[in-house]
């Protein structure tokens, strides 16, 4: 359970770093995409079975990417700017 929890903080942590170093890169995609992809990957890696351990690790990854970037999610923003002169750590962006 531990380990899961450390993938998930992992995953918030990269989201996180990616908000505040690319974050300002308009032509780069806001990174919930990123985290929905890898949520997908390993939910099709848990259903064929594959390496189920890692799989779940990869969803935890993917889950912490996605919500740190929840409200872009909810507003819909697929690429753009960021606003990262305000630089939080812990906040859904």
């Amino acid at each position: 359970m531990l380990d899961y929890s450390l993938a998930l903080l992992a995953g918030f942590t990269f989201g996180r770093l990616g908000h505040i170093m690319g974050g300002g890169i308009a032509w780069v995609p806001h990174h919930w995409i990123f985290g929905l992809i890898i949520i997908i990957v390993s939910l099709i890696l848990i259903f064929v079975k594959k390496n189920k351990y890692l799989a779940v690790i990869l969803l935890a990854i993917g889950i912490g990417i996605f919500v740190s970037d929840f409200n872009d999610f909810l507003l819909l923003k697929v690429w753009g700017a960021d606003d990262v002169t305000i630089l939080k750590f812990w906040a859904l962006d």
